[in-house]
């Protein structure tokens, strides 16, 4: 067993690779916060909330002395990533993703699951490949790009103060997962 000794971590990844599932089991084991980026972003009807007002909320919500953090908003990163002591990378195969979206939405849409207020999924609209409101389409549009962004991210100078840990499959973060103690 290894031991987790970090107090703020953040949980990124591409869309549907499991961040706020790992976060979540993170804040349970351990009895941080858990701060889903999703929940203070979607307003109803999926509507965005404005950016100050997401900044606010996420500012409010990184206040605490024990957290971690899912998801991969830019707009907030300046927030987040400086408080932080460690990020968990989810860098899983493209198509371990494009499974674990479809199980997700396929398993949210048949349960009628309430996300982040009033949301529920729309099966219609993630199969609309070309919409920007189809979660494939962002992943498609996001998947490499992040590949590229993170370790570049994670070597600027104001970062460098992050242990970075790189889980490259379900499997491999599941037995991270276990191999962690307080």
């Amino acid at each position: 067993m290894q031991s987790f000794p970090f107090k703020r971590t953040v949980v990124v990844g591409t869309t549907s690779s499991g961040k706020s599932t790992l976060a979540k089991k993170l804040a349970d084991k351990f009895n941080l916060d858990f701060i889903e980026l999703d929940a203070l972003h979607w307003e109803p009807n999926w509507t965005e909330a404005p950016v100050d007002v997401f900044r606010a909320r996420v500012e409010a919500a990184v206040r605490a002395d024990r957290w971690v953090v899912a998801g991969n908003y830019h707009t907030v990163r300046d927030i987040i990533w400086p408080r932080a002591e460690a990020i968990i990378w989810l860098d899983y195969p493209l198509w371990t993703i494009v499974w674990q979206l479809t199980r997700r939405t396929f398993t949210r849409w048949w349960a009628r699951e309430l996300l982040w207020g009033t949301n529920r999924e729309n099966l219609l609209i993630h199969f609309k490949l070309w919409s920007d409101d189809s979660l494939y389409h962002w992943l498609f549009k996001t998947y490499w790009r992040r590949k590229r962004e993170y370790p570049t991210l994670f070597s600027q100078l104001e970062y460098t103060h992050l242990k970075i840990i790189q889980l490259k499959s379900p499997k491999e973060a599941g037995e991270w997962l276990r191999s962690v103690e307080q």
